[in-house]
């Protein structure tokens, strides 16, 4: 019996990390009365007593809680940005390499892929890996996410009767350039140039759509739609999770297709001169907490699907 602590669980992220493993047998949730779930002694217990820790918290207090376990036997995963480009963290994106599998493994410390850097992680990584793209390819990522994402704020402002009527329309966002997500794309695909990143809320509630177009004569080997094909279905053979297809719903992608689910498809198209990748899921599933329990099975010497 795994015994976990959700600190966050209120949370949209918690939530659904809760929701998950409410239905498993082989899992025991740890919770604090509502009076105590701030109170810093209770959680240094709670989480000193687990088996595993969920940190669903916002970056600051992820730091702070981080500080809190003294127990060299839990396994904390962090939801938050705060860890995903620190030194002695796994990056919790196990299909990525048989690297970061083996990471997340053996790791004590696992932080949690952000949304959008799932999707870019997933098409981008292998094309650095395999030397088809150069460490300064000017990558351009364009993201389309449910307001889920934004957390209980966002989700209130969205689902209000007296909402702006601006929300029914899709809005960019991360204007500036200096969206959280960009420093984990950059370090952890190996790039020595941030990528271009346009993230966009839409009005529908939890899915996403990560698209990433590639000019093909920038690139630093000769490909085609096909060649780029072989290469995802081979790099994702076996794994449960990803799929890849060059299939889609009579001409479009809807960003909503593997909504409640733990399940990742990378699509191959456009054309040998400009080939368009796109990466869908829940991004509060393999986005969020799909990918936790995920992280959480594996350092657990779990089944990786259990529960998902």
């Amino acid at each position: 019996m795994i015994r976990a602590f959700i600190d966050g669980r209120s949370g949209t992220t918690g939530l659904k990390i809760d929701e998950r493993l409410s239905r498993r047998e082989d899992v025991e949730i740890l919770s604090l009365p509502e009076h105590l779930r701030k109170d810093l002694s209770a959680r240094r217990d709670a989480m000193n007593d687990a088996d595993v820790v969920f940190l669903c918290l916002p970056d600051d207090a992820a730091r702070e809680a981080a500080g809190l376990l003294e127990n060299p036997a839990t396994v904390l995963i962090d939801a938050s940005t705060a860890h995903r480009t620190e030194e002695g963290w796994a990056y919790g994106f196990p299909e990525l390499s048989k690297e970061h599998r083996a990471a997340v493994c053996s790791s004590k410390r696992i932080a949690n892929p952000g949304c959008h850097a799932s999707g870019f992680l997933a098409l981008v990584y292998p094309l650095v890996r395999e030397g088809i793209a150069g460490r300064d390819y000017p990558f351009v990522c364009h993201s389309v996410t449910g307001y889920s994402g934004g957390g209980k704020k966002m989700i209130a402002e969205y689902e209000s009767g007296d909402r702006s009527s601006l929300l029914g329309a899709p809005r960019a966002y991360g204007l500036g350039q200096n969206h959280k997500h960009l420093a984990e794309m950059t370090k952890v695909a190996g790039l020595v140039r941030a990528p271009a990143f346009c993230p966009i809320v839409a009005d529908f509630d939890c899915g996403m759509n990560v698209t990433v177009p590639i000019f093909a004569d920038l690139l630093a080997q000769k490909v085609t739609v096909n060649s780029v094909f072989e290469l995802f279905a081979e790099y994702y053979a076996g794994h449960r999770f990803i799929s890849v297809t060059q299939n889609s719903e009579d001409g479009y992608l809807s960003a909503g297709k593997f909504k409640g689910t733990n399940q990742m498809e990378i699509f191959v198209g456009g054309n040998d001169e400009r080939l368009l990748l796109c990466a869908r899921f829940d991004n509060l599933g393999k986005g969020a907490s799909g990918a936790a329990v995920q992280n959480m099975n594996l350092a657990s010497g779990l089944d990786e699907g259990a529960g998902l």
